[in-house]
């Protein structure tokens, strides 16, 4: 039976293995302005450069302690097709297959405005 100190290390060694293994091992919570949650792969996170700065980081920002980020000026509905497109790319990386990521033109300007904030 493992005491609580050991159970404390023994979390720390498996974060830590999960660490060495890279940092796209997880999930990323990415909050909306309403406060709608989105929780993704880290790995499709990582589409972004912004976010993948963020949670990268060393220094120890919150959003690299909590794996968890805010963006009080994106709207739900924009940064669930952000968070579409992050597995779109993912999917479509190879260049093996390709495909359209369908855009609703009236989103566009929201949509690029985001897109070029999160350098996707």
């Amino acid at each position: 039976m493992v005491g609580k100190g050991g159970e404390a290390a023994a979390s720390a060694q498996h974060k830590e293995e999960h660490e060495e293994d890279g940092d796209m091992v997880g999930v990323v919570k990415l909050i909306s302005a309403e406060g709608f949650e989105f929780v993704i792969d880290k790995k499709a996170a990582m589409v972004s450069n912004t976010l993948r700065n963020m949670l990268t980081s060393p220094g120890g920002f919150a959003e690299t302690r909590e794996g968890e980020v805010r963006f009080p000026e994106i709207s739900t509905a924009i940064l669930e097709k952000i968070c579409q497109y992050f597995y779109w790319s993912l999917h479509y990386a190879s260049g093996k297959e390709t495909a359209e990521f369908p855009i609703e033109p009236e989103i566009t300007l929201e949509l690029m405005m985001a897109a070029n904030y999160l350098d996707t």
